[in-house]
């Protein structure tokens, strides 16, 4: 039973890319911060991000493949198209580039495991952390 609406999926799809204007990372924030301190940790990230793999593993075998992949990036692709113009500084690249297949496919075998999609939420919150303080907030998004 797939846990999510494909809106919500799309919104936490989305939310490491665009902030609200002015508010760099706000989107995010407000999106993957489970326990609404203001920060994302590893921990949650990893949380969120299960939800986001059972969503859109539809044959539900544990892998994200390519053709898995579509849907998810459609999702995406759909909310930046609705959302041009609010992604700020380099924590939004880094953001959307980490739910990517090539990133997310430790072991390059074409397809992204659920264990590899979770495991990379540490090393996917160490690249948005610029301050080195363990977890994401609004700080992590502004301009360099």
């Amino acid at each position: 039973m797939k846990t999510l609406s494909l809106a919500l999926v799309a919104a936490l799809l989305a939310a490491p890319v665009f902030a609200q204007q002015g508010n760099p990372g706000a989107h995010f924030i407000e999106n993957w911060d489970l326990n609404g301190d203001g920060a994302v940790s590893a921990e949650e990230a990893a949380e969120r991000r299960s939800d986001v793999f059972a969503s859109f593993d539809s044959n539900e075998d544990g892998f994200l493949d390519a053709g898995e992949y579509v849907p998810f990036d459609e999702a995406r692709a759909n909310d930046m198209a609705e959302n041009a113009g609010h992604g700020q500084g380099g924590g939004a690249m880094a953001a959307a580039n980490g739910m990517k297949l090539e990133v997310n496919d430790t072991d390059k075998d074409g397809k992204v495991s659920r264990e590899e999609f979770l495991t990379n939420a540490a090393s996917w919150i160490a690249g948005m952390d610029k301050d080195g303080d363990g977890v994401v907030t609004k700080a992590d998004f502004g301009r360099k």
